[in-house]
């Protein structure tokens, strides 16, 4: 009896739960442990403040939920500066745009507002315009040399601010300069929107590519508005001092040029494309080993073609030898021959053509050819044009290369973090079918 009311007397085992905050597993912080010692007494001791609280609230409304796990690493150099150079536009876009609403004649009595109205109307039009034909002419590369196309984006622009800035300098050509640069801003707004598609596919790690583009549009909106505010006082400040103006504008340029340059530098894609296919067969070639995408970053061009000899760092040109999906009529009768015969040694089983034209490649799809047959198609160009420069027989070699080393370059290209799903390239809107006639009609 003694026993049991000891028992009853003796207090319940205290609970405890512990409060946690955060967008990730990975990533909370233990804001206060509550405590239940009996049905009425319950004791919470906070473990952060509520400025803390305040602060972890405001940053995740300009990074991604899960942050830094839920983006690649080179989110966030990029981001740096991205916003950098975002912020050096606005400020230049102020003066700028004082510069165009001057030379359109606002503030003067002379002025009319339908003058104005109409400049303003063939200005936006020029750019409409401009943008519809770049995209049915650029539309299907921009994916494919993404890092190009943002720095290319980012320099028409600055193209179309100088052109803004240079217009009141001569009125009597004064639409005219405005149309250029409004027709130089919208490749930007077409190029740059494309590239940033894929580089938000790029960073998003856990299928968050809509949370990453709304936290970039609050980090550009944050950039914006400082940018502006920067540039409204240097506007009120350069007001009337032509040089001050000029110096400003050129020295934010340069700077904006540079911040586009480091950003599009430190992304480390994973996707292949023909240039960073061509550098990572060139390596496998020598090495037997596959670089990673950050290895091959450093070494690949981003900027176009024609400027990329005069800052080479070694990236690898083989891929320039190679053109994929090549329209078959377009070839000269000799070459149109061996490519039968070719065909009729292989109808059954290719599902692409290769066929040599001096030291080019050019590849032939099948009509039924899909994208891992493409990507295979490119690195066997790849390496008959690799082993032409060593002297070798193209075809016979390439093949057996092919089959002894593809399957294992592909399952090191997959360990060291490429994408191997499709090459990224210009559309292949070239395609072919081939069949072998018998001598009795029947088609094979």
């Amino acid at each position: 009896m003694e026993r049991d009311q000891n028992e009853n007397s003796t207090s319940p085992p205290a609970t405890v739960i512990e409060e946690w905050n955060g967008t990730s597993s990975t990533k909370l912080t233990k804001t206060a442990t509550i405590t239940a010692t009996s049905s009425s007494s319950i004791s919470i001791k906070r473990s952060s403040n509520a400025f803390t609280h305040i602060s972890q609230r405001i940053l995740q409304a300009f990074v991604p939920e899960g942050f830094p796990s839920s983006v690649t690493p080179d989110y966030v150099p990029f981001q740096v500066w991205d916003s950098l150079q975002g912020l050096s536009t606005y400020v230049r876009m102020m003066l700028s745009t004082q510069a165009l609403l001057s030379a359109i004649g606002v503030g003067e009595k002379s002025a009319t507002v339908i003058g104005a109205t109409f400049q303003w109307f063939l200005r936006d039009l020029t750019g409409m315009v401009g943008g519809v034909l770049f995209t049915c002419y650029q539309g299907s590369n921009l994916d494919s040399n993404a890092k190009m196309w943002r720095l290319v984006a980012d320099l028409m622009n600055d193209l179309g601010m100088l052109m803004d800035l240079v217009s009141p300098l001569f009125p009597s050509a004064f639409v005219f300069i405005v149309c250029l640069g409004s027709l130089s801003r919208s490749f930007t707004g077409v190029a740059s929107g494309a590239t940033r598609a894929a580089l938000t596919q790029h960073f998003a790690l856990q299928n968050n590519a809509a949370d990453i583009a709304a936290k970039e549009g609050s980090q550009e909106t944050l950039a914006t508005m400082f940018g502006m505010a920067l540039g409204m006082l240097l506007a009120h400040i350069t007001s009337g001092h032509s040089f001050a103006i000029w110096i400003s504008f050129l020295s934010l340029t340069i700077f904006h040029m540079y911040a586009n340059y480091m950003a599009v530098c430190s992304l480390s894609l994973n996707t292949l494309n023909c240039e960073r296919c061509s550098i990572v067969l060139s390596q496998f070639f020598k090495t037997g080993q596959v670089l990673s995408p950050k290895q091959v970053s450093s070494m690949e061009h981003v900027l176009p073609s024609r400027l990329s000899s005069l800052t080479s760092k070694g990236s690898d040109s083989l891929y320039k030898r190679v053109h994929l999906g090549v329209r078959v009529s377009s070839l000269d009768s000799l070459a149109m021959v061996n490519l039968l015969q070719s065909a009729g040694s292989n109808h059954k089983k290719a599902k692409y053509l290769l066929q040599q034209e001096r030291d080019i490649i050019n590849i032939i799809t099948h009509k039924d050819s899909t994208a891992a047959d493409i990507l295979q198609s490119f690195i066997h160009a790849l390496v008959m044009a690799k082993l032409g420069d060593q002297g070798g027989s193209m075809s016979l070699e390439s093949q057996s290369w092919m089959n002894k080393h593809y399957e294992v370059f592909l399952l090191k290209l997959q360990s060291s973090g490429w994408k191997t799903e499709r090459l990224l390239s210009s559309s292949v809107v070239w395609r072919a079918n081939w069949l072998v006639e018998y001598s009795d009609g029947k088609h094979d």
